[in-house]
């Protein structure tokens, strides 16, 4: 386990995916409040532009999986989103749930004090310029009293947009594979983040000290068994996203 000293660190060890899991559907104002009822205090989600330049939430490129829409959402303005039902596809108590705009769970979590992770989920090509939406938009509606939101993504280029419109916004790069010669290290050092969010299966002993010592934070997704959880606390990390938000406490 690392012993280097760290920067101050805001936010709680546990992050709640996507809203609530799987106990309600991803990125919608209904699995934000059904995660809020677990008790869990911190969020991640996916945001995204639409056609006429509004940030969304939705993970996938295109719609099928969550919403009854067709084909891809880059194509689609904010207020032809709207009309989706993204709720269905999860279970009938959720019909007509709709496609939130970042605003609006934004302004959701400052009301009641929630922390946020942002995961800047670009469509391709739009990688800087949803970067720097997501930081306009965050610099001008968060107050610098409340736990500023943390802005994450595994390109790096929406990660250098954000900076460039928010540079005071915590950032986070986000990593499935290990690059040869620590390149991760090195990229997420270059846009001056914070902290380094791996598949959970990358970290080990070795690697927790070296994030450390390079003075960013060890996050984790996505953590949905209590094995890993525990090989993780083992291991020292700082943060843990996870689905189970019936299965964890957030206040462990």
């Amino acid at each position: 386990m690392s012993t280097t000293t760290l920067p101050p660190w805001p936010y709680p060890r546990w992050i709640a995916h996507r809203g609530a899991g799987k106990l309600a559907p991803e990125n919608t104002l209904a699995a934000f409040r059904l995660g809020a009822q677990h008790g869990w205090r911190m969020f991640e989600c996916d945001a995204k532009l639409s056609a006429d330049g509004v940030l969304f939430l939705l993970h996938d490129a295109t719609l099928e999986r969550t919403s009854n829409g067709q084909g891809a959402a880059a194509g689609l303005t904010l207020g032809q989103l709207a009309q989706l039902d993204a709720g269905s596809w999860h279970s009938r108590a959720y019909a007509g749930e709709g496609l939130p705009t970042l605003e609006a769970l934004a302004r959701f979590c400052l009301a009641n004090g929630y922390q946020l992770n942002v995961e800047i989920k670009p469509h391709p090509g739009q990688e800087e310029a949803t970067g720097r939406a997501v930081g306009e938009l965050l610099a001008r509606i968060w107050p610098a009293s409340a736990t500023a939101p943390l802005l994450s993504s595994f390109k790096s280029a929406a990660l250098a947009g954000a900076r460039a419109t928010a540079p005071q916004l915590p950032r986070a790069l986000l990593v499935d594979q290990w690059a040869p010669a620590d390149a991760d290290l090195h990229s997420a050092q270059q846009l001056g983040c914070q902290a380094m969010v791996l598949n959970h299966a990358l970290w080990d002993a070795a690697r927790v000290a070296l994030v450390h010592g390079a003075g960013l934070r060890c996050l984790s997704y996505t953590v949905n068994d209590e094995w890993a959880a525990k090989r993780l606390l083992d291991l020292g990390t700082d943060g843990i996203i996870t689905d189970r938000v019936d299965l964890f406490s957030p206040a462990a």
